[in-house]
C-alpha cells in the first residue's frame, strides 16, 4: 500500500519559492481543502494569497470557507471584482454573509454588485436578521418538497437541486403557502414506491427554531434533540432557512471563547491570539483592568480604617492573603459552576434559592474543613494563642460562606437583568469577596480583643 506522503507549510513554500507551479497545483488537488487552509492560515498574506491564486477552482471556494476571516479578507480585497464575486457565488449562503459582515460597506457593495442574483438575494436576505440570531447563521441552501408530491417527484427534484444544497439527507415538506409541516429522510424516499405521496410518508413532528431565536440557544436544541439540522421559521411558521451542525461547532466555540474572555476580565475578540495587533489587546484589557482596579481600593480603605487593630495585634496582617485567597477560590469555584448551568440550561433565575441553598451547604462543610486544618497549623506550626487561631478559622468559615453566596447569585442576578453571566467571574467577584472577608476579619478582631478602632 502507498503511503501518502505529508504536505506541509514548508513544502509548499518550498515549491512557491522555485516557482514550481505546475507541481504546487498538482500537490494541492490531493490535499483536503481544511488542510490546504491551515496551512494558509500559517503563511505571509502575500504567499496566502499566491498559494490561493493557483489553487483549483473547483477547490478555491471550499478552502476559502475554512480559511481565518482576516485571511478571507485580505484575499477577498485582493481580487478583482469577477474574482471575488466568482467566490462569493460559489460559497454557503451563511458562510458568504458571515463574510460580508466583517468587511467594509463599500467592499461589500462591489462583491454584490457582481455576484448573481440568486446569491445577492440570499446573501441580503441573510443581513437582515439580527447579528447572532437563528436567522443570520442559517443556511437558504435547502431541499423543500411540496406534500403533494409523488416519492418519483421529490427524487427528481432531490437530483436537481441536491448538488448546491447544504444537506440532502433530510428533506423539509411544505405546504402551498410554505408553512413547514414535516420531514422525510432521503434514504427512507428510496425504500417507498415512486407513486406515493409525500403527505402519506413525512414526520409531521417537526422541531424547529424562529428566525429570532438566540444562537446559543439555537445550539442548545441541538444539543437536546441530537440533531445534525433543524429548520428554521418565521413568526407565521413558514420555513425560511436551516442551520447545520456546522454552524453549531463554529456558535459554541465562540461562546465559549467569549465565556472565557470575559471570566478573565477580557474584551471578548474573534481573531486568533496572533492575528491581534498590540494596541488592540492592550485596549482590550485595559479597560477591565482599571476598573478592577479602581474597585480594589476599597479593600484598602478597608484596612486603612483598621489601622488600630493591625498596629496592637501586627500578627493579624500574615493572615491577610490567605483569606482573601480563599474566599476568592470559594467565590469563583461557585460563579463558574452557575455560569456553565447557565450555559447549558441546566440553572435558571428561579433556581437562585436552590442554588444558594445547595451552596450555603457545601460552603459549611468545606469552610469546617479548612478551618480545622488551619486551627490545628495555627497552633502546633506557628505558635497563635488560641484567641487569634480562633478568630483566623472563623472568619475562614464565614468568608467561604460569603463567596460562594456571592459567587453563585451574581450570575444569576446577571442572567436576570440582561447581562452575560461571565462578566460576574472571576475578577469582579474576587474584589467583592476580598472587601468582604477583611469587613468580617476585622469585626471579629476588634469584637474578641476588644481593640477600640
Amino acid at each position: 500500500m502507498e503511503e501518502i506522503k505529508e504536505i506541509d507549510e514548508k513544502d509548499l513554500r518550498e515549491l512557491l519559492s522555485q516557482k514550481k507551479y505546475k507541481e504546487l497545483r498538482e500537490t494541492l488537488s490531493e490535499m483536503n481543502a481544511a488542510d490546504i487552509a491551515a496551512i494558509m492560515d500559517e503563511m505571509e498574506d502575500e504567499d496566502s494569497l499566491r498559494i490561493f491564486r493557483i489553487l483549483p477552482k473547483d477547490m478555491a471556494a471550499d478552502v476559502f470557507s475554512d480559511l481565518e476571516i482576516d485571511d478571507q479578507q485580505y484575499i477577498i480585497s485582493s481580487l478583482s471584482d469577477k474574482e471575488a464575486s466568482n467566490i462569493i457565488d460559489n460559497m454557503m449562503a451563511d458562510d458568504a454573509t458571515d463574510l460580508l459582515e466583517e468587511m467594509p460597506a463599500n467592499v461589500v457593495k462591489r462583491i454584490l454588485a457582481n455576484a448573481q442574483p440568486e446569491t445577492r438575494a440570499d446573501i441580503n436576505h441573510l443581513l437582515r436578521y439580527p447579528e447572532d440570531s437563528a436567522g443570520s447563521i442559517m443556511t437558504v441552501e435547502y431541499i423543500d418538497l411540496l406534500e403533494t408530491m409523488t416519492v418519483a417527484d421529490a427524487i427528481k427534484r432531490i437530483k436537481r437541486i441536491g448538488l448546491d444544497s447544504e444537506t440532502v439527507n433530510i428533506c423539509y415538506v411544505l405546504d402551498k403557502r410554505r408553512k413547514l409541516v414535516g420531514t422525510v429522510a432521503l434514504r427512507y424516499l428510496l425504500l417507498k414506491s415512486d407513486d406515493e405521496l409525500i403527505v402519506e410518508i413525512m414526520n409531521d413532528n417537526v422541531i424547529s427554531i424562529n428566525t429570532l431565536t438566540d444562537q446559543e440557544e439555537a445550539a442548545q436544541m441541538f444539543k437536546k434533540y441530537d440533531f445534525t439540522a433543524m429548520p428554521v421559521v418565521d413568526n407565521e411558521y413558514r420555513l425560511v432557512g436551516i442551520i447545520t451542525i456546522d454552524d453549531v461547532v463554529d456558535i459554541l466555540e465562540e461562546e465559549a471563547t467569549e465565556d472565557i474572555e470575559k471570566m478573565a476580565a477580557i474584551i471578548p475578540t474573534d481573531k486568533p491570539y496572533f492575528k491581534v495587533g498590540i494596541f488592540e489587546t492592550y485596549r482590550k484589557r485595559m479597560p477591565w483592568l482599571l476598573l478592577l482596579m479602581i474597585s480594589a481600593t476599597f479593600t484598602g480603605a478597608i484596612i486603612t480604617s483598621y489601622e488600630n487593630a493591625l498596629a496592637s495585634y501586627v500578627v493579624l496582617t500574615a493572615y491577610i492573603p490567605m483569606l482573601m485567597d480563599t474566599g476568592g477560590n470559594a467565590g469563583s469555584q461557585a460563579s463558574v459552576s452557575i455560569i456553565r448551568g447557565l450555559s447549558l440550561g441546566e440553572v435558571e433565575f428561579e433556581d437562585i434559592f436552590k442554588a444558594i441553598w445547595k451552596e450555603i451547604r457545601v460552603a459549611i462543610l468545606c469552610g469546617l474543613t479548612l478551618a480545622t486544618t488551619n486551627f490545628v497549623k495555627l497552633l502546633l506550626l506557628d505558635h497563635l494563642e488560641l484567641k487569634i487561631a480562633g478568630i483566623v478559622c472563623i472568619t475562614l468559615v464565614l468568608v467561604v460562606t460569603f463567596a460562594k453566596l456571592v459567587g453563585c447569585s451574581l450570575p444569576l442576578i446577571a442572567a436576570k437583568i440582561g447581562f452575560d453571566p461571565a462578566v460576574m467571574a472571576s475578577p469582579l467577584i474576587t474584589t467583592i469577596v476580598d472587601a468582604i472577608s477583611l469587613s468580617i476579619y476585622f469585626a471579629l478582631a476588634t469584637n474578641i480583643l476588644h481593640i477600640v478602632t
